[in-house]
């Protein structure tokens, strides 16, 4: 999870490969604790659905001219977050990591302190 500057948050634990988006976000209590903060989020469109204050894109082709604005400025808001994400993906040993689920969450949360020491 990631602020609006771009900022990390928050990693999860880890959680089998075959886990939909959704379903990982219902584990973690991902929207009660936007609530909580009295914030809202903007996610991709694998979490529709998830709850009111997850804003996601329109789905579909031929979407009127109005939905493709709301997209596009749905897709500048959320850049910031998908750089921050970007970041944890340049971390070679979260790449090549081949160990246990369970481990790869504390290995993630430790790359997290470390990006985030890294970026003051």
């Amino acid at each position: 999870m990631a602020a609006s500057d771009g900022s990390l948050l928050w990693t999860s634990w880890s959680l089998p490969g075959a886990v939909h988006d959704v379903r990982a976000a219902r584990v973690w209590r991902v929207a009660e604790r936007i609530a909580a903060a009295d914030r809202v989020a903007l996610a991709d469109k694998g979490y529709l659905g998830l709850s009111e204050i997850v804003f996601c894109p329109f789905k579909g082709r031929g979407k009127p001219q109005w939905k493709k604005d709301a997209n596009s400025e749905h897709a500048r808001f959320r850049s910031p977050g998908e750089r921050a994400i970007a970041q944890l993906k340049n971390w070679r040993l979260l790449r090549k990591l081949r160990c246990c689920p369970q481990r790869a969450g504390v290995i993630t949360g430790a790359v997290l302190v470390l990006q985030l020491r890294e970026t003051g």
